[in-house]
């Protein structure tokens, strides 16, 4: 089962990339009956920075990258259903798309679902889907990734990568003065 295939479900589904395509079903994310999905969302952030040289260009090659020429670009040479998703409401109004995409309805429907102003069934004293909007966040994901790859490959137990990636966020978190 692999959780967040809102951007890789062509991947899984073209059978020149994948030993699985014919074997690939999509749902939403779980949902523990408590009136949330464990939806993700993510962002691919293309910002110009302040220091730029090249404001002019950046706004044009963002403007290209995710408007309806390059979805057109990307369908003629990989087929429509390889198409970057997430980037435009149009996409999901393309029949073309809709119909080279069995999974486009739902990943449309995921990705509404989310919702990073109350992401959670009980209140968190953050914004974000997936992910906490703090600079330490990076850090503490690849800290906790590392605990439980390590649990996954057998070099330590669930227990202990648990424990290890609670007392690895805390003393981050601590160290970043949060909590009071």
């Amino acid at each position: 089962m692999w959780i967040d295939a809102t951007v890789a479900a062509s991947f899984v589904t073209n059978p020149k990339d994948s030993r699985v395509a014919d074997k690939v079903g999509f749902a939403m994310a779980p949902n523990a009956g408590l009136g949330k999905n464990a939806n993700w969302l993510w962002a691919w952030n293309l910002a110009v920075p302040a220091g730029s040289k090249k404001v002019d260009a950046a706004v044009k090659f963002i403007a290209w990258a995710t408007g309806k020429d390059y979805a057109a670009l990307v369908a003629s040479k990989e087929g429509w259903a390889n198409v970057p998703p997430g980037t435009r409401t149009s996409l999901y109004e393309n029949p073309e798309y809709l119909e080279a995409a069995p999974f486009a309805k739902l990943t449309l429907a995921s990705i509404n679902a989310a919702d990073p102003n109350h992401p959670t069934v009980k209140p968190v004293p953050y914004v974000g889907v997936q992910y906490a909007a703090i600079p330490e966040f990076q850090g503490i994901g690849t800290a906790v990734g590392q605990q439980f790859s390590a649990a996954l490959s057998g070099s330590t137990s669930v227990d202990a990568a648990l424990a290890a990636a609670q007392s690895l966020t805390e003393r981050e978190m601590k160290r970043a003065g949060y909590p009071k």
